[in-house]
């Protein structure tokens, strides 16, 4: 199979947000117990934290985590979790069913981030929660005045303030499984009232809006436009959350996931512009992709074990080779659509349908997603250019006319070129040539290809302005040019 990419700078996209290079973070199952968080595990540090999985969480190279949820956040009160932990109290969770013993909270979460040299991106519950319980984490967090929440950060031991500046206005608040979910019109007015009170206490933040849960939801497209009528004056972001399935095997559909993803983020992108010129606005809003990743191996290969326990062992999925690349091409995606895509976090980190893995008591270990999100974050940082591919196409259930080859293509900070490549094709290899005439002179390259959890790196011949190469079958594909 011949294919060609061509790189123009005549088709620059956009600066890319470093944010789109984020994660995620929920109580839920064995994310945070036995996950970050197990004071006996022989690598724990003073604060608790598994050091074996900071190690692995550090390469990643991630620029925020997003925090508490998810669905848990929609019944979360925060203040169970600050203070001397053996006065924490343990509570019933109902988005998950299991108890949330309260052991890990916003000070734990916090601090782990700054251990890790992480921003935090925090949520505040728009559920069961109140715009004055929003507020008061705002002052909790971010306070520097001598009032109540921000004396008893200090006399928690935290006597500066953390300076967070992202934070999310409630979770999926479309959900008929959210705790206390709500109509359009009912989130948009108490998003509205809540931005406001935030923003009274800290003028700096910024805000992420609710938008439609997926695109299967029956108000998809109409929640986003009521709740902008709403409070598109007090957000910077609406949120998108997308995950992907392939419960029929059928692996030519499964591999054009991102195009659902590209349509979504086109679609809410519009509307977002929409409202501006409706409202005469002055500042632009963008997308935060705040949840995306792939999810069915568990729901369908397994039993859920026993309910209201402490780190219930849920949706720890076992990827494979086709996953990895499906993650690659959503991440190319995001890349291609940097105009409009400051933030992504890719759901979830540990244990939860996550890259990283931990046994109780035992190792952590990656999984085969692992790799194509780590590089993409270390050689993705600079400007997006859209590349023009030219390789052969397929018909699949949902789409036709797609190309065996899905591309993303970042100018990096330091010069160099990152070719991002997946071969979507089962059978043959491509015959590569990349052009990339009037972006530099390049003559060092190498090509690094991923199958499973088999990475090789081989050097490149690189004539005038152009390179040839060979793409094997599904493989994920970094081109480097320096």
């Amino acid at each position: 199979m011949k294919a060609s990419i061509r790189v123009s700078k005549d088709n620059i996209v956009s600066k890319i947000d470093d944010r789109i290079y984020s994660s995620f973070v929920e109580h839920m199952g064995r994310a945070i117990y036995t996950g970050i968080y197990e004071p006996d595990h022989p690598t724990a540090d003073e604060f608790g934290f598994r050091k074996d999985v900071m190690d692995l969480v550090r390469p990643l190279n991630l620029s925020h985590i997003r925090y508490p949820g998810g669905n848990f956040l929609s019944g979360y009160r925060w203040k169970d979790g600050i203070g001397p932990k053996e006065e924490r109290p343990a509570r019933l969770d109902l988005a998950w069913f299991q108890i949330e013993p309260n052991l890990v909270g916003t000070d734990e979460f916090l601090r782990w981030c700054e251990r890790l040299g992480v921003e935090p991106m925090l949520a505040v519950n728009l559920g069961t929660g109140t715009p004055q319980d929003a507020a008061d984490l705002v002052e909790y967090v971010n306070g520097t005045t001598p009032t109540y929440y921000a004396q008893l950060r200090a006399r928690n031991g935290h006597k500066e303030p953390y300076n967070v500046k992202l934070w999310c206005l409630g979770n999926e608040m479309d959900g008929p499984w959210q705790i206390c979910g709500k109509t359009a019109e009912e989130y948009g007015r108490i998003a509205h009232e809540t931005a406001k009170m935030m923003k009274w206490i800290d003028p700096d933040i910024e805000l992420v809006a609710c938008g439609s849960s997926n695109t299967s939801m029956k108000t998809y497209g109409e929640w986003e436009k009521t709740v902008l009528k709403h409070c598109y004056q007090d957000v910077n972001y609406v949120s998108l959350h997308s995950y992907y399935r392939n419960d029929d095997h059928d692996n030519p559909t499964f591999l054009a996931s991102n195009i659902d993803m590209e349509n979504m983020i086109q679609y809410i992108g519009s509307i977002c512009k929409q409202a501006k010129l409706e409202q005469k606005g002055d500042h632009d809003v963008y997308l935060s992709f705040d949840e995306w990743n792939v999810w069915y191996h568990y729901s369908t290969e397994q039993t859920p074990p026993e309910k209201w326990v402490v780190g219930r062992a849920i949706d720890q999925e076992d990827y494979d080779d086709v996953d990895t690349l499906v993650v690659g091409t959503l991440m190319n995606a995001l890349i291609r659509n940097a105009d409009m895509v400051k933030i992504s976090c890719f759901a979830q980190l540990i244990n939860v349908i996550a890259p990283i893995t931990t046994e109780p008591g035992g190792r952590a270990y990656v999984r085969t997603i692992y790799k194509p999100l780590m590089y993409a974050s270390n050689f993705g940082r600079g400007t997006s250019i859209k590349p023009i591919v030219d390789a052969p196409t397929y018909d699949c259930k949902l789409y036709k006319d797609v190309s065996f080859l899905d591309s993303a293509v970042v100018l990096c900070d330091d010069g160099s070129l990152s070719v991002f490549v997946v071969n979507r094709n089962e059978n043959e290899d491509a015959e590569l040539t990349l052009d990339f005439t009037g972006i530099s002179e390049y003559k060092n390259a190498e090509v690094m290809t991923i199958r499973g959890m088999d990475t090789v790196t081989e050097k490149a011949d690189v004539s005038g302005n152009c390179l040839s190469t060979k793409l094997l079958p599904l493989s994920w594909n970094l081109i480097r040019l320096s």
